[in-house]
């Protein structure tokens, strides 16, 4: 049994209500690849995963699905046959789409689902998932940034109120308040503070004017840190 040793510390009971559960995953790089792997591994049954964007050569350096035979691929068609091929019983959902303000009730109300993982990178889908998620009762966690940081042992799992250093962090719960939510909403951050010099403009790209630099481990890190706290608190609700 591929899943023997998962079973053999969580117990039969757990991985039994894993299989049961449902996660959306919104965005599919650096950090929500991660995840969705994590996810596929543990044995939950059935997954959905969003995200518009095919592989560059740029995402090799640390997206879990970003190889020079890669690139020009979607990104939710790769990990969808990765995650089938660890798990061919998965109950996986691909979708190849632009996420926005709009689509969003459309994205999370057409199923029910446990759990939502937000690693989206630009602020107007994100504020409206993180908005719809509280507001419809629905667990989520979201992914602060990890650009611009090397030191592992300064990421933590915490409440959007309790951020700080992290420049996305500060127009989340500025944008969350503007909606009446002032905490409630589970993040990953780091502490440390960015490199403020690892910039680069990228004029013409859709939703950025620019991009910090990253290193393989810490997107990683945070995708995992999702997962483990979504394992966690649906084998314990």
């Amino acid at each position: 049994m591929w899943n023997e040793r998962t079973q053999l510390l969580i117990h039969e009971d757990n991985v039994k209500r894993l299989q049961q559960c449902n996660v959306l995953i919104v965005g599919v790089g650096g950090v929500g690849a991660y995840s969705a792997e994590h996810f596929c591994r543990s044995g939950i049954g059935a997954i959905t995963i969003v995200d518009a964007d095919s592989v560059s050569e740029s995402n090799i350096n640390r997206q879990l699905i970003a190889l020079h035979s890669t690139i020009g691929i979607p990104k939710v068609e790769l990990m969808r046959d990765r995650m089938l091929d660890i798990n061919p019983e998965l109950r996986i959902e691909a979708r190849n789409m632009f996420v926005n303000p709009d689509n969003i009730p459309e994205i999370v109300g057409s199923q029910h689902f446990d759990y939502i993982v937000d690693a989206i990178d630009t602020i107007a889908p994100k504020i409206a998932l993180l908005t719809y998620a509280y507001n419809h009762n629905i667990p989520v966690i979201s992914s602060m940034g990890a650009g611009g940081r090397t030191d592992p042992t300064k990421i933590s799992v915490t409440d959007i109120s309790k951020t700080y250093n992290d420049k996305l962090a500060s127009v989340v719960r500025q944008r969350l308040r503007k909606e009446g939510i002032k905490s409630g909403i589970k993040v990953v951050f780091s502490t440390e503070v960015a490199d403020t010099e690892a910039v680069m403009q990228t004029p013409g790209a859709r939703n950025q004017c620019s991009v910090r630099g990253t290193v393989s481990y810490i997107p990683a890190l945070f995708g995992t840190m999702i997962a483990g706290t979504v394992i966690k608190d649906l084998i314990t609700k």
